[in-house]
C-alpha cells in the first residue's frame, strides 16, 4: 500500500505533468483553431473559437495550397528526408563500427572529431557551407542529402558507437570463422543488432530534416522548384504587412501532420534506442 505522503507526491507530479502537457499542446491547438477562421478575424481575436461569422471552413487550406504549391513541397521534403535518413543510417553505422572495432589513434581522433561537430553551431559554418555548396554543385535535392549527411553524422556516429561497444566480439568472430568477410559480418550480424539505435537515429534525423528551414533556404532558396515545406510556408509571411494568416495557419497544420504520424508510429523506439546507445556506451 502506498503511504499518504507518496500518494500526495504522485498527485503533485501528475498535476505538474498535466500543466506541462497543456503548455506544449496549446500552440498546436492555437494553430489548428485559427486555420478555420477568416484571415481578417485572426489578428482581431486570435484566441477565440470560430463562430458562424468567423468560420472559414476549408477556404484557408484551399488558398494556401494554391498560393504555395505545398503538394510539390511535400514531395521534395519527403524525397530529401528519406534519402538523407537512409544515407545517415548506412554510412554512420559503418563509420561507428569501424571506429569502435579498430583500436588506433586515427580512429580515436576521428571519433572525437565527430563528437566535436555536435557542439559547433550551424551559424558558424553556414556561410562557408554555402560557398562550398556552390563550388561542389550541391544546390539540388541530392546535394541537400549530402549536406544533411555531413551535419547529422556527429550525433548519429556517437549513438551508434555507444551501442556497438555493447555487442560481444565473440559474435563477430563466429561469423568470420564461418567464412564471412568484414562487410558480410557487419550487414549480416552486426547491423540487425543495431536496429533499435538505427530506428532512433532515423526518427531524430527525420524530425530535424523535415522541419529544417535555414539549410534549404540558404542552399536551394526560393527561386527554384525544389522548395521544401518550411520554405514555402515562410513565403506566406509576406512583407510590409501583406500576409494571409489564415492560409499560413492552414499550411502549418498540413506540414505538421506527416511528422506527427511518423513520430507516433515510431515513438516506442526512441527511449529504447537512446538508453541503449548512451548508457551502454
Amino acid at each position: 500500500m502506498l503511504s499518504a505522503k507518496t500518494k500526495a507526491s504522485n498527485k503533485v507530479i501528475f498535476v505538474v505533468l498535466c500543466i506541462v502537457a497543456v503548455a506544449i499542446l496549446y500552440p498546436l491547438l492555437f494553430i489548428l483553431n485559427n486555420s478555420f477562421k477568416g484571415k481578417f478575424y485572426i489578428s482581431a481575436d486570435p484566441f477565440s473559437l470560430p463562430t458562424g461569422e468567423t468560420f472559414a471552413g476549408l477556404t484557408n487550406y484551399v488558398n494556401g495550397l494554391i498560393q504555395t504549391g505545398l503538394l510539390s513541397a511535400i514531395g521534395w521534403s519527403f524525397f530529401i528526408t528519406i534519402i538523407s535518413v537512409i544515407l545517415l543510417i548506412l554510412f554512420t553505422s559503418m563509420t561507428a563500427y569501424y571506429i569502435t572495432r579498430v583500436k588506433s589513434v586515427y580512429a580515436t581522433v576521428l571519433y572525437y572529431m565527430f563528437v566535436f561537430s555536435m557542439v559547433v553551431p550551424f551559424q558558424m559554418v553556414m556561410f562557408t557551407m554555402t560557398s562550398l555548396a556552390d563550388k561542389c554543385h550541391l544546390r539540388s535535392p541530392l546535394g541537400m542529402c549530402v549536406l544533411y549527411l555531413g551535419f547529422g553524422a556527429g550525433l548519429s556516429v556517437f549513438m551508434f558507437s555507444g551501442f556497438v561497444k555493447s555487442i560481444p566480439l565473440e559474435i563477430e568472430e563466429a561469423a568470420m570463422i564461418d567464412g564471412c568477410n568484414p562487410l558480410q559480418t557487419f550487414f549480416g550480424v552486426v547491423f540487425p543488432i543495431l536496429k533499435p539505435t538505427a530506428i532512433t537515429v532515423a526518427i531524430l534525423n527525420a524530425m530535424w530534416i523535415w522541419n529544417d528551414f535555414l539549410l534549404p533556404y540558404l542552399v536551394i532558396g526560393i527561386s527554384t522548384k525544389y522548395k521544401t515545406i518550411p520554405v514555402v510556408v515562410q513565403m506566406l509571411v509576406g512583407s510590409n504587412g501583406n500576409k494571409d494568416m489564415g492560409a499560413l495557419m492552414a499550411m502549418l497544420v498540413l506540414s505538421i501532420i506527416p511528422i506527427i504520424i511518423f513520430y507516433l508510429t515510431c515513438q516506442k523506439y526512441i527511449i529504447e534506442g537512446v538508453v541503449a546507445g548512451a548508457v551502454k556506451g
